[in-house]
């Protein structure tokens, strides 16, 4: 933390000391800052807009000119519970669509001034869904911010004219008054000495949403509203798919919003506690083929502009803020189950949800152009179910609660095609610790949460592996909160968080070899403020993270620190060592592979 904000935390914290009477237990997602506050630092400077930032590796492309297209330019206003907003894509006539492009980005680029919440968004193209995202949260000066994706992966839909569609549920009135100017544009590369041939790691053929269709008065994604609810649709498959993957989208909101935060239900019901959100704090995702579990999401812990302390992401975002993750599950080994030209039902639940859960998916399908149609069978399923322990120890407002959760998802299948016979093992493997504590009369709260999640795809025929994908991710996650001084509904919060988001991976695609790499990317953060309603009526916070990306295919960093709106430290680079990713070579250790069906690569 800066010395000047630590400095001033202290004092604060010796002034208004945490008491031992219960107050505001939970981390925050509705709060906003006053206008007053915003633009108290440096006001000596001109007040030019804030430019926010999620820290990214920049998308590698061709040294070719981007051809680029603007497909939206609109305010967002009062578009709550309004349909979404559409314009019709058509691929420019400038480029040289004759050719497949190379990398195709997608660029958000959004500005806002005035006071208003973080809101949640999503942009599909003709159903299918390319970004769920949360805005900034503006100050009265004015804020900008961007954010570039990799779209490639979809490169099948920009062929022919499409719906682009936008859901952005914004609310302006008297209070509320930030309104959210936004661009969009594609833009595409086309590498003339680059040429992608069909194959196991080229884009898909043919993506199917599966998701809400228009029209509707919010966004096409599936609302989880709790435990029990199943959601989801019917799609038949071509006949003649050799691969099948679903990509799904997840965020989570209302009384979910910080369900790492939850505690179980009996210490809610034994304080005869109210208005506090329950059900524990595990959360598990299951996608359905036909009602089977097909495959699981453990979903990283993105915290949105406005959670916990809206002061701490001014103006670094947190990790996954501006550019959700979605999650790939692989149903090769299934495709002999459902190729039978009839509807096969796609389902979402969400273990212990509680209201609501936005949650679509992308149906990913590699299409034999050489044949009609493919068969294949299902030989070798396991999916039991998730087992999971619970530890509490509490006397009233205070105590400990243990909770540790693992699964493991495989499924071998064998497809004909023109490719010729193969065999395909998708496996995944979760692990799941959460200790929670509170102290002080139920005054602060202290979560250490660790998400394990180990998965690969594995796909050979007798005498060569056509694909391998071997993928580690750990997301380690500590928060502590702490209230005081609550009088009706005004208090003081003090917070320390640490975010991470570390991924290792091992991909090998036929002709194009082997790839490796390693990410590590943490963020600390520490702030005091005053919240009146829901309003940070005074406070300071200081963020810090430290990012780098190791790979074959080239590395970067960036450390960078912040507080109250400025920047302190920024430094950024490409540079690594040889040895850096080939120690990384290393890291998929044999005990990581399922017992069964192990493949070797």
């Amino acid at each position: 933390m800066d010395k000047c904000v630590r400095a001033i935390v202290s004092i604060l914290v010796i002034f208004f000391p945490i008491p031992s009477y219960p107050s505001s237990l939970y981390p925050r997602g509705d709060l906003i800052v006053s206008d007053d506050l915003s633009t108290v630092f440096h006001s000596t400077h001109s007040p030019s807009p804030t430019t926010y930032f999620e820290v990214r590796r920049p998308i590698p492309t061709p040294k070719s000119k981007p051809c680029s297209t603007l497909v939206l330019q609109h305010s967002f206003a009062y578009t709550y519970n309004s349909p979404p907003v559409t314009s019709t894509y058509s691929p420019p006539s400038h480029c040289p669509f004759h050719l497949s492009p190379s990398v195709i980005i997608l660029e958000w680029s959004a500005s806002c001034s005035g006071r208003q919440f973080d809101r949640i968004f999503g942009l599909w193209l003709a159903g299918v869904e390319l970004l769920r995202s949360c805005t900034a949260e503006p100050r009265p000066t004015g804020i900008a911010w961007s954010v570039r994706k990799d779209v490639t992966r979809y490169a099948s839909l920009f062929s022919k004219p499409q719906t682009l569609a936008v859901y952005l549920g914004n609310i302006v009135d008297q209070t509320y008054t930030g309104v959210y100017h936004v661009n969009v544009f594609f833009h595409f590369y086309f590498d003339h000495h680059s040429r992608t041939s069909p194959g196991f790691d080229s884009p898909a053929d043919l993506i199917i949403p599966i998701s809400k269709t228009l029209p509707l008065n919010d966004g096409l994604w599936f609302q989880i509203q709790n435990g029990s609810d199943l959601q989801g649709k019917e799609v038949a498959v071509p006949r003649n798919a050799y691969r099948g993957l679903i990509e799904v989208y997840v965020s989570f909101h209302s009384n979910d919003e910080f369900w790492y935060t939850n505690p179980p239900n009996s210490y809610i019901s034994d304080n005869n506690l109210t208005g506090i959100a329950g059900n524990g704090p595990f959360r598990e995702v299951t996608v359905r083929l036909d009602s089977d579990v097909v495959g699981a999401i453990w979903p990283f812990t993105v915290i949105y502009t406005g959670g916990i302390n809206p002061l701490l992401w001014r103006p670094i975002s947190a990790i996954g803020s501006f550019d959700l993750p979605s999650y790939d599950i692989e149903i090769t080994p299934f495709l002999g189950n459902i190729l039978d030209g009839k509807k096969h039902s796609f389902e979402f639940g969400v273990t212990d949800a509680l209201d609501v859960w936005f949650i679509d998916a992308n149906l990913h399908l590699w299409l034999d152009s050489r044949s009609d149609s493919t068969e294949g069978s299902l030989i070798e399923y396991e999916a039991p179910g998730f087992s999971y322990s619970l530890i509490s120890d509490f006397r009233g407002l205070d105590g400990t609660f243990d909770t540790s959760a693992n699964r493991r998802v495989s499924a071998i299948g064998w497809l004909k095609s023109s490719y010729g016979n193969f065999t395909t093992h998708f496996f995944q493997n979760f692990d799941y610790s959460n200790k929670m504590k509170f102290e002080g009369n139920g005054s602060i709260q202290e979560v250490n949460q660790s998400i394990y999640y180990n998965h690969g795809t594995h796909t050979k025929n007798q005498s060569s592996v056509l694909y391998s994908e071997h993928v580690f991710q750990s997301f380690p996650l500590y928060l502590y909160t702490g209230t005081s001084n609550q009088v009706n509904d005004s208090y003081l919060s003090i917070v320390n968080v640490t975010l991470g988001f570390n991924w290792d991976w091992k991909y090998f695609v036929g002709q194009s070899g082997l790839s490796v790499g390693t990410l590590r990317n943490l963020q600390t953060g520490e702030g005091i403020m005053h919240v009146k309603g829901n309003l940070v009526t005074s406070g300071v916070a200081s963020t810090q993270q430290d990012y780098r990306f190791e790979s074959t295919d080239g590395c970067y960093f960036r450390i960078v620190s912040s507080s109250n709106y400025t920047i302190h430290y920024d430094e950024s680079g490409g540079r690594c060592s040889k040895s850096s990713w080939i120690r990384s070579l290393g890291f998929l250790s044999p005990r990581l592979l399922p017992l069964k069906g192990r493949m070797n690569i």
